[in-house]
């Protein structure tokens, strides 16, 4: 931030008290808000031929007037004028609404412009500004700014051309020559000029550049930054181990690994051997295997005389993960042992007994591992399943249980590229982007609602053959607001249609974890063969049973969260199948519901689902983490993204970043950011 940032917008010549209120209502103080206030949108005047122009696209047009305009008044002071104009070989009808005066400055045979709202069918144009005089070309682009109360658009413009021209020469720069010369980008100072008042589309495109290059370098600093800073001042515990005694364990596994799981067992062992504590996320398609690498990592801490933890969302995901790892583990001599919040009296005593004095040597559990009682002997490992389901809190506690152990997350829900560049850049990234050998794939349905009497004589079908079977609804109860298809309505139609044949459970976010735990122990031991569910079924459900997947109103689902749910199937031997129940109104559902039944590849669907969506969609409107750029887009900018964070690597781990003064404006930004000072940015 540069000196422009203690002077006052009083300083501009124009603005009064009141004037100032109002910017200061928009959080507008200093010129240097004022200046990095830009437009939203931008107005363009150019002239097109009808023939090009989209239904109810904005257009502005020059035209000689062929009828005397037409006034009439209807309502409260209300009034429509109209009149036919000639643009071109085109005769169309220009509606103005509540502006009687215009009347008089309208006479046959004169030309004018108009700009305004085109309806195709009509062929009328919906007037919205309007020059008494033929177009004029020295100002076809225009910003539109956000603002508040009084402040007219035009007023702020007004405002930012005079701070432009009497501070313009004032701004600092913060990229160094050395970056602006390598791609081409124009000066702070030059772009500030461009965005707010650009000449033509040129220098919009020419100006975006540059901020787009700015806004991700700056972030990937502060995320690099801090990365580097992370290892520096938390040294972690060099983890010498045997990796052929690794070898050996993986081959007692009764199926050979992957070859994206040895690539990323090898990056999670070099990081354990290090002498930095490990930061990594490990992200894998459902059924990817990534059980098995967490089962290899934590053999490698025991082999270094360690204890490992692995900590997940749910009890009966605990104990299904306590089931896989004593399976794999048994065999080396590794216990494992168990803590949730149901292992209680003698038992729990006894188990936290042992976690202390290292006879457990691998402990699963929720939450309840971060619990002051819960003392390791020797924790060298810390594993987190469904990472994002946990606070930035909680995960920190369970690290901060041993001496800074080495922590890997583990995901499996695919995040796309950019956003994994973005909102965990301060973490290493590992991806088992490959499946096992065998696995079948799921198949996907897409049907109309009015097939569902048919689907439930196919899931009546498979549960004849044993197998189990997800009903999905996207809300609880009826909602006046949407009409969809709920859990309550949608269990009482299937109680009825399977009466006496088949057991029907119920499962949705507005019971106790107790009872949700309770519908999922029947589900598990098939004493229910279909289970009605919210999405709380999404993540960490495992029954090998279950084969089908009916998904209600598909079209209100995210691509992600579908392929989540969809997840949940297909992970025991038969063919599984996912019914898109769907009648979608628009293209993007339609496109949606198109991409689900092509594609089983979470990490396609995922950045198929971010161009659809946008970034801010992607987690959730209640996740944070998701920067807000101003004018920087993470999806359509993508290379600029990996490019600013390449260079940024590059830069922290330099000495000359460091030290030299053409980087000054860099450091000086990331110390106003907190990372130098040693603050944590969660």
């Amino acid at each position: 931030m540069d000196k422009l940032s203690d002077l006052s917008v009083a300083s501009i010549k124009g603005i009064g008290e009141e004037t100032e209120q109002a910017l200061q209502d928009m959080g507008i103080t200093t010129i240097h808000d004022l200046i990095e206030h830009f437009p939203y949108r931008y107005e363009d005047y150019q002239l097109k031929d009808l023939a090009e122009v989209k239904h109810e696209e904005r257009v502005t047009v020059e035209g000689k007037i062929h009828s005397v305009p037409t006034l009439t008044y209807f309502g409260k002071k209300k009034s429509r004028l109209t009149f036919r104009l000639l643009v071109g070989r085109y005769l169309i009808t220009v509606v103005c609404f509540n502006r009687p005066y215009y009347k008089s400055k309208l006479s046959l045979d004169e030309t004018i412009t108009v700009t305004g709202k085109w309806d195709q069918h009509r062929q009328t144009i919906t007037l919205q500004e309007i020059q008494f005089s033929p177009f004029q070309r020295q100002q076809t682009i225009e910003p539109v700014y956000a603002t508040k109360g009084d402040l007219t658009v035009k007023a702020f413009r007004r405002f930012i051309s005079l701070a432009l021209n009497q501070y313009g020469e004032q701004v600092e720069d913060m990229i160094p020559p050395s970056l602006r010369d390598r791609y081409k980008l124009l000066s702070r100072k030059d772009a500030l000029k461009m965005i707010h008042l650009p000449r033509d589309h040129s220098d919009l495109k020419q100006a975006r550049r540059r901020f787009v290059y700015e806004e991700f370098l700056l972030f990937q600093l502060k995320m690099q930054a801090l990365r580097k800073l992370e290892r520096e001042q938390s040294p972690g515990i060099s983890q010498t181990f045997d990796s052929s005694s690794l070898v050996d364990f993986t081959n007692l596994l009764p199926f050979p690994l992957t070859g994206a799981q040895k690539r990323v067992v090898n990056e999670i062992t070099i990081d354990m051997k290090s002498p930095y504590r490990m930061n990594r996320l490990l992200q894998g398609d459902v059924g990817s295997g990534k059980t098995v690498v967490a089962a290899i990592a934590l053999y490698a801490t025991v082999l270094s005389g360690r204890q490992g933890a692995l900590m997940v969302p749910t009890e009966i995901l605990a104990e299904q993960h306590l089931e896989s790892l004593q399976n794999m583990l048994e065999k080396v001599d590794v216990k494992v042992g168990l803590l949730t919040g149901s292992v209680k009296g003698k038992t729990r005593k006894e188990v936290l007994r042992q976690v202390q004095a290292g006879e457990i040597h691998v402990l699963v559990g929720t939450h309840a591992l971060i619990q002051d009682e819960v003392q390791f002997h020797n924790l060298g490992l810390v594993i987190t399943d469904e990472q994002h389901r946990f606070g930035v809190g909680q995960r920190r506690v369970l690290r901060e249980k041993g001496g800074n152990p080495d922590v890997l997350f583990m995901t499996a829900t695919p995040i796309p590229r950019t956003l994994a560049i973005t909102v965990f850049g301060e973490m290493d990234v590992s991806i088992i982007d490959e499946m096992p050998a065998g696995r079948k794939m799921i198949e996907t349905y897409w049907v109309k609602h009015d097939m569902l009497e048919r689907i439930l004589q196919f899931v009546d079908k498979e549960l004849s053959l044993g197998r189990q079977a997800y009903v999905i609804c996207p809300l609880i109860e009826e909602s006046d607001k949407l009409d969809v298809q709920n859990a309550i309505d949608v269990h009482s139609t299937l109680t009825h249609y399977f009466h006496g044949k088949w057991k029907v459970g119920l499962m949705h976010g507005r019971l106790t974890p107790d009872e949700k735990e309770q519908v999922m122990k029947e589900f598990s031991a098939n004493d229910v063969q279909v289970l009605v569910s919210t999405t709380v079924v999404e993540v960490g459900v495992n029954v090998p049973n279950a084969t089908v997947m009916v998904i209600y109103d598909a079209e209100r689902f995210g691509l992600s969260q579908l392929h989540q749910l969809r997840g949940r199937v297909g992970r025991g031997s038969e063919q599984s199948y996912c019914v898109l129940m769907a009648d979608p109104k628009s293209e993007v559902g339609k496109e949606r519901m198109t991409i689900m039944t092509e594609t089983n590849d979470g990490f396609v669907l995922s950045e198929r689902d971010l161009e659809l969506r946008g970034p801010g969609d992607f987690f959730g409107k209640k996740q944070s983490g998701v920067p807000e750029f101003k004018v920087a887009d993470m999806v359509h900018d993508y290379r600029a993204l990996e490019v600013a964070r390449d260079d940024a690597t590059k830069l922290v781990n330099s000495t000359i970043f460091w030290e030299d003064e053409e980087y000054s404006q860099l450091r000086l930004h990331l110390e106003k950011t907190g990372v130098l000072s040693g603050e944590k940015l969660d």
